[in-house]
């Protein structure tokens, strides 16, 4: 059996970005993915391959609540959903680390706040070539250095969009991205701000991913291993219970196993908590670290959907997604609560619609409407519940019970986005606004997974603590997006990259 001073299971946002601040120690770490390389090929920025076909998703089939499959949305490669995220990567404001109320319940606040985030965010954003600009968003936190790189140049369609929001008073602002884009000479550029970007693998690999960024450079150390295609079926510990002794593996249909030092959970807030819920024993009867039955629990992924305004106003939009709006993320006139995130998405076409439409219709009719439309991503927070869980099925099979809540403010912030954009369309469009189109995003969508092994300072109501430590087991850490104990109402990723630049820290002292 061979021993390592660190095993991260999983490549993802915070098993990478771990990787990266452990590689430089020259201690043995051990890197564990259950699936392979994403292929670079043509199919990349193939619409219909990648949405219709879902060529890139796992062949999984888990459950919901009332026992139906379903087909996740979820990658299984090197560098794990970064592979095919959007790259905004916004900060959680300030507010979101403590407490909120909201009109359905509380927003529970952080055991570490804003302030020592801060510091890891700056790096987080250096390290992910964020492009952004200071003091544009109304909501924003506060800031050690300005980003790394300038903000993105809005295209033509997207700059009337933005000044004619200015006219009406609000505060747009340039989303904030992680892509290698050298604006100043793109002759030289990585990226060349194509129209396949948010939802597709970059077959020129100039989107700032976990794999790109993290995975391929600490692999030029000799310290460091990958393994692919290695599925982890459980963690044994010692006889106590405190110490994880043994990593089970299934790797190319063959078992092997695994020691390390610590030992790192990285796999997902679903995968994470399903792989502690399979690691029972009689230590830890209910599943590993699971004494107070919080493992799987606290499930969030936000309340997210597609919007898309279609007019009679055509949109040549390439690279669409570099606009935001949080005019009402803290709340609005008349209304205390908050709201919620307004971004532009990666532009739609008729494949896109194809996939995401509920009934059949011709194809000539949706390529039109893509090519007619402005295409929105609406977040807003989805609270805590307990009864919201991920569990494991006698059969090993993933189960999601969840149950919506806070969409009160979800449709709010759909209808005052609506009366803005009809403004925006009586002035710019003779034609007026046609039709605003929204689509809620169901249990299948897990993109913004998190919070099923939430992070806080008392044992009784938390699984870790907040070094992302598992209570009551010494060498076992969780780093990925299950430690939220809220899920705010922005993009996870970002807040992935510093919570594991910041736990990277501590594993340092820790080893020495």
């Amino acid at each position: 059996m061979e021993h390592y001073d660190v095993v991260i299971i999983g490549s993802g946002a915070g098993g990478a970005t771990l990787l990266h601040a452990l590689a430089p120690t020259g201690k043995r770490i051990l890197m564990l993915e259950r699936g392979g390389y994403l292929p670079r090929e043509l199919d990349n920025w193939n619409s219909r391959a990648v949405f219709v076909d879902n060529k890139y998703k796992t062949k999984e089939r888990w459950l919901d609540s009332d026992g139906r499959e379903f087909k996740p949305e979820i990658h299984y490669f090197v560098g794990g959903q970064s592979k095919l995220y959007g790259a905004a990567l916004p900060r959680f404001r300030a507010e979101d680390f403590g407490e909120l109320r909201h009109a359905e319940g509380i927003s529970p606040a952080w055991p570490v706040g804003y302030d020592e985030f801060e510091p890891w965010y700056t790096a987080a954003e250096r390290l992910y070539h964020v492009h952004g600009e200071a003091g544009l968003d109304p909501t924003e936190p506060r800031r050690s250095a300005p980003f790394p790189h300038p903000p993105l140049k809005h295209e033509p369609r997207i700059q009337e969009v933005h000044d004619a929001l200015v006219a009406l008073g609000h505060r747009p602002f340039p989303l904030q991205m992680g892509i290698m884009l050298d604006q100043a000479a793109p002759e030289h550029s990585a990226c060349i701000r194509c129209a396949t970007c948010d939802g597709y693998p970059c077959l020129v690999h100039a989107k700032a991913e976990a794999e790109t960024v993290c995975i391929r450079p600490a692999l030029q150390r000799p310290n460091v291993t990958l393994l692919t295609h290695a599925f982890v079926e459980r963690l044994d510990t010692d006889a106590s219970g405190r110490t994880v002794t043994t990593v089970h593996v299934v790797r190319d249909g063959k078992r092997e196993e695994y020691r390390g030092d610590v030992v790192v959970s990285s796999c997902g807030a679903i995968n994470s908590a399903a792989l502690l819920l399979r690691s029972k024993s009689d230590a830890h009867p209910r599943g590993l670290a699971n004494a107070n039955d919080c493992v799987g629990r606290y499930y969030m992924c936000h309340n997210n959907s597609v919007y898309v305004a279609v007019s009679m106003w055509r949109n040549p939009t390439k690279f669409q997604k570099t606009l935001g709006l949080n005019d009402f993320y803290l709340g609005t006139d008349g209304f205390e609560f908050p709201l919620g995130h307004v971004q532009t998405m990666g532009k739609a076409d008729g494949e896109k619609f194809e996939a995401a439409s509920p009934v059949w219709l011709p194809f000539a009719l949706l390529d039109q409407i893509g090519k007619h439309s402005l295409d929105f991503w609406l977040t807003s927070e989805d609270l805590p519940d307990r009864d919201n869980r991920i569990d494991v099925n006698a059969d090993g099979r993933i189960v999601i019970r969840y149950r919506q809540n806070n969409l009160k403010c979800h449709d709010l912030l759909n209808k005052k986005l609506t009366a803005v954009l009809r403004k925006v369309f009586r002035k710019r469009a003779p034609l007026g606004l046609v039709k605003c189109l929204r689509k809620k995003v169901p249990v299948h969508g897990v993109t913004h997974q998190c919070g099923t092994l939430r992070f806080g300072d008392d044992p009784g109501t938390s699984v870790l603590d907040r070094n992302c430590k598992a209570h009551g087991v010494d060498n076992l850490y969780v780093v990925d997006g299950s430690f939220f104990p809220s899920s705010a109402a922005l993009n996870p990723a970002l807040t992935i990259f510093a919570n594991a630049l910041r736990v990277g820290e501590h594993l340092k002292q820790r080893l020495g």
